[in-house]
């Protein structure tokens, strides 16, 4: 039971991360110092997706999910979860790439704006 709910937290946390991956240079425009969070956050997500890696979440919420009795699922957190709502073939490589692409053009043109802005602050 301890372990199911754990695993539940894991998703929990691990959903946020990735909402936070990208989406997070919104909140940065209203409070410039998440960048230093978030930053780190999207180079974390990028490199993951481009590369094909599995986030360390993944595996420890299967792990717990198997302590539990229950089945652990094959592939990543993303695949699993996410992309079964968006795109329910499944995770391909090709898929993995426009992910990651998408989020270094999102958290780009987001970042883009804010050094913009202060820029054009500089100025004034």
């Amino acid at each position: 039971m301890v372990e199911h709910i754990a695993a539940d937290v894991v998703v929990l946390i691990h959903f946020f991360f990735v909402l936070f991956v990208v989406l997070g240079g919104f909140l940065v425009l209203r409070w410039p110092w998440l960048a230093w969070l978030h930053l780190p956050a999207v180079i974390w997500g990028a490199v993951l997706e481009l590369f094909g890696l599995i986030c360390p979440l993944t595996p420890l919420e299967q792990a717990l999910r198997q302590s539990a009795g229950e089945t652990p699922y094959r592939g990543s957190f993303i695949a699993h979860y996410i992309l079964q709502l968006l795109y329910p073939a499944g995770l391909t490589r090709s898929i993995q790439l426009v992910l990651g692409a998408v989020v270094l053009l999102v958290n780009g043109a987001i970042y883009g704006l804010l050094l913009y802005r202060r820029a054009k602050r500089a100025r004034a």
